[in-house]
């Protein structure tokens, strides 16, 4: 059987906050088309989990202050006097993780000969993932100030919180004993954290550059096959002009030092991964708000060199003009997608499959968590997909892996990140449960166990 670890007072404390979150906040993509109309009532103000960016910093670039929403707001552009659009707006998760016997397991689906089971529960906010040497499994968050480690001792698992008091914590890498944390405005690191999990020292700060908009501030971060510390800066908006330190993603050294820009043009990625031949960077990113409900499609951007551009905020999906800010532009000025993954999908972590444990047609294939639309009408997403690629890099197919999250057009769970186990499993993260369940192939699982 598997051992949880009892929902903390602190967590149960901090779960409340959830309740609430700013719009601004929950949303996926954030929006501020021009001219709109703004909704009558303002969302709910922030409860911040730890201390927030300074008082008095004037609105990140592209964005305007108005009267009702604040900068950067998802309901920005929200079309006026239309009753579906009204209906729309971020989904909050429930105020605290669910409890091992009530995540809904037994309602995910997976292809014939895939098992799904709950590989640890009782994490408010579980989003990004990473593998420590020794088996540990360090789990960020976003909307709480947590990092979680799951720890396998004895043949049972142990969830513990491994550092708090931090400001979305949402990225986290591992090389060589050291824990990379990435939070809004900074990324920090936790040096031999497998050999300290039961008294760990607090994260020493080795970037603090990062911008503090609030809109897609979350960040992704990942170690490179060039031993270098990848983290993007999404937009501050919906789709705005932003400034040279949005819409892009950097590397740097460990130390960081050396940061440089690679790629601009880039929205939103919550995720991203090297193809285990080629190198090439794959990244995830999410279109625009409230141009339909049917395009932008998010995308499957790569980056064969330093430099390119994705098209944001002139090309969508690599075949549309924006709107308002593609006059006298083409998108054959920029760097076209490999593949569509879905209009408003939330596609956010994706991970390359190197594993022997699934099947050969697996191999090499992207494997993506879609968190799931809110802003239309008929959710799409809320899943796990594999997407397998042409000898030429491109998407080739879209095919599910684990579905199941929405029921009667509602969600049940969100998938954010998947993680390759040692073993050839792959964990696959969910912030609206608090929850990380484990995919394998082969011999029937029970559910809840191991």
């Amino acid at each position: 059987m598997m051992d949880y670890m009892s929902v903390p007072r602190s967590l149960l404390l901090s779960g409340a906050f959830l309740t609430a979150l700013t719009l601004s906040a929950v949303a996926q993509q954030s929006a501020d088309p021009p001219a709109a109309a703004q909704p009558a009532t303002p969302p709910p103000a922030i409860q911040q989990p730890a201390t927030p960016p300074a008082a008095g910093a004037p609105p990140p670039a592209g964005t305007a202050a108005s009267p009702s929403l604040p900068p950067g707001s998802p309901l920005i552009g929200r079309p006026a006097g239309n009753d579906a659009a009204a209906k729309l707006a971020p989904i909050a998760p429930p105020p605290i993780p669910a409890a091992p016997d009530k995540l809904p397991t037994a309602k995910l689906k997976v292809p014939a000969g895939f098992n799904i089971e709950v590989y640890a529960a009782g994490m408010a906010n579980a989003r990004s993932l990473a593998l420590g040497d020794k088996g540990t499994v360090f789990v960020g968050s976003r909307l709480v100030d947590k990092v979680y480690a799951i720890v396998n001792k004895d043949g049972k698992r142990e969830v513990k919180v491994l550092a708090s008091g931090l400001y979305r914590p949402n990225g986290v890498a591992f090389k060589d004993g050291t824990l990379y944390i990435a939070e809004l405005s900074k990324i920090s690191k936790i040096e031999k954290v497998e050999d300290n999990l039961d008294s760990p020292p607090k994260p020493t700060v080795i970037f603090d550059k990062l911008p503090k908009d609030e809109a897609h501030g979350w960040k992704f971060i990942a170690i490179g096959p060039d031993n270098k510390l990848y983290a993007p800066v999404g937009q501050p908006g919906n789709n705005v002009l932003n400034d040279d330190e949005h819409g892009l993603i950097r590397r740097m050294n460990f130390d960081g030092s050396g940061a440089e820009v690679i790629a601009r043009g880039v929205r939103h990625t919550v995720g991203f991964d090297w193809h285990p031949e080629t190198k090439h960077l794959y990244f995830t990113d999410n279109g625009r708000d409230w141009m339909s409900e049917d395009v932008p499609e998010d995308e499957l951007n790569r980056i064969t060199k330093v430099g390119e551009h994705f098209g944001a905020p002139f090309c969508l999906q690599g075949n549309i003009v924006d709107p308002e800010f593609g006059w006298g532009k083409s998108c054959s000025d920029y760097t076209a997608p490999v593949g569509l993954l879905g209009p408003h999908s939330a596609a956010l972590g994706m991970r390359f499959y190197t594993g022997t444990m699934f099947p050969k047609a697996y191999k090499n294939a992207a494997i993506i968590a879609r968190h799931g639309s809110w802003n239309r009408s008929r959710k799409v997403g809320g899943d796990v997909v594999v997407a397998k690629l042409n000898k030429d890099g491109t998407m080739k197919s879209l095919e599910p892996l684990l579905t199941g999250f929405i029921e009667d057009n509602k969600y049940i769970g969100r998938p954010v990140d998947v993680l390759q186990m040692k073993d050839g499993s792959l964990l696959v993260s969910d912030d609206y449960n608090g929850a990380v369940y484990r995919i394998t192939y082969g011999k029937q699982k029970v559910a809840g166990k191991s």
